[in-house]
């Protein structure tokens, strides 16, 4: 089977999406790309997340093309591949409808350092502005919006997040997620207080050092 582990961990996570709350139904999608077959393996369209098995799971080369699977892929394929054409630091990609960074993309707000979990996309979410979904527009928008960061805002729409793999990607959800919340709340019941970019800087280097060395 192509990309047998790549297929394995999509499936897996695209259960973790309905479980954490990050998406309903069949909303959002998920990737991870073989950067060295140049391969993807992608969510499959319309399919419940707990009803996908690894090879439902389609697998396409960058021109579209399906090489397995009798399912067809998301319809938000081109939201994936314009990352993994141009961003040589992402593997893996999470779209979800989390209902906070929905509610914020919704308001055509971005997000700034009001907790310093935005650390998992940079110094702030930016927003992409509007395009019909599955659309190279859309994808384009998404790109040119995010830059350097690892998350973007899609406008009344939801929430991109990227990663050097599907972990941190999933994390990196999340984690926006639960700062747009956050966000949310502050400004209901008065006026969040940023994060200087001075602290941003210092949040960004332990950031790079998080988590346990490895052997």
């Amino acid at each position: 089977m192509l990309l047998a582990e790549e297929r394995k961990l999509v499936a897996e996570y695209g259960k973790k999406l309905i479980d954490s709350g990050l998406t309903t139904g069949t909303g959002g999608n998920i990737s991870i790309f073989n950067r060295d077959q140049q391969l993807m393996a992608i969510t499959p369209s319309g399919v419940p997340y707990h009803d996908i098995s690894p090879e439902d799971v389609v697998v396409l080369d960058l021109n579209n093309n399906i090489l397995e699977s009798n399912k067809k892929p998301s319809s938000e394929y081109e939201l994936h591949k314009i990352f993994y054409e141009k961003r040589q630091d992402v593997t893996a990609v999470v779209h979800t409808h989390s209902v906070y960074a929905t509610t914020i993309a919704c308001l055509n707000w971005e997000l700034p350092a009001v907790h310093y979990l935005i650390g998992y996309a940079g110094g702030k979410v930016p927003l992409a502005k509007y395009a019909t979904y599955g659309t190279k527009e859309l994808a384009i928008n998404a790109y040119q919006a995010m830059g350097n960061y690892n998350a973007v805002l899609l406008a009344n729409h939801g929430l991109l997040a990227v990663g050097k793999d599907i972990d941190w990607a999933f994390n990196t959800a999340e984690e926006i997620e639960f700062t747009c919340q956050i966000y949310y709340r502050t400004k209901a019941i008065g006026k969040p207080v940023i994060l200087s970019s001075e602290e941003i800087e210092k949040i960004m280097e332990k950031f790079d050092s998080y988590g346990q060395m490895q052997k």
